[in-house]
């Protein structure tokens, strides 16, 4: 992965971010599916801010919204394992009106795409999906070697930009 770039990336998305909520995407069970849960809970170990709120979301984003509007964001982005055709650990941002683009990115119930159209007609935060290529999703516990390694560099890229905020 270009750390590098997704780190400009995300530089420049959350640089006017006041409220920011990172939703962790996935299933524990499911190997690499599990890599946005597993960033969010290493953020939880370093970060401490009024202004930034983490949430495991597991499989069921769509129960958050609530929480999510109360909180009233600036800012709202989605980490999740996501099939983007690319080398297993490479991630991509990708704002959520390009979500069509991608109609099977996820592997959960409800489309990240109108859970994102409901969090955002609520909240009006800008909203993006940072989505990471999964290496293997079959039933067991464990990130791929491939997934550990960006999970770590995306902790400490969004570490590095939020411990401001």
């Amino acid at each position: 992965m270009p750390e590098n770039s997704i780190a400009k990336q995300l530089m420049k998305w959350f640089s006017d971010a006041d409220r920011i909520v990172v939703a962790g995407i996935g299933n524990e069970i499911r190997k690499d599916d599990f890599v946005g849960v597993k960033i969010v809970r290493e953020l939880a170990k370093k970060l401490d801010s009024q202004n930034i709120f983490l949430i495991e979301c597991e499989t069921v984003p769509e129960s958050y919204i609530g929480q999510i509007a109360k909180f009233n964001p600036s800012h709202v982005l989605l980490i999740d394992a996501g099939m983007l055709g690319l080398e297993p650990g490479q991630a991509k941002l990708v704002d959520v009106k390009q979500l069509a683009m991608y109609p099977a990115i996820s592997t959960h119930a409800l489309p990240l795409r109108i859970f994102c159209e409901l969090v955002e007609e609520m909240t009006r935060a800008k909203i993006a999906l940072l989505a990471i290529q999964p290496k293997d999703v079959d039933f067991g516990e464990g990130l791929s070697p491939e997934l550990e390694k960006t999970a770590n560099q995306i902790t400490r890229i969004l570490i590095g930009i939020l411990a401001g905020k």
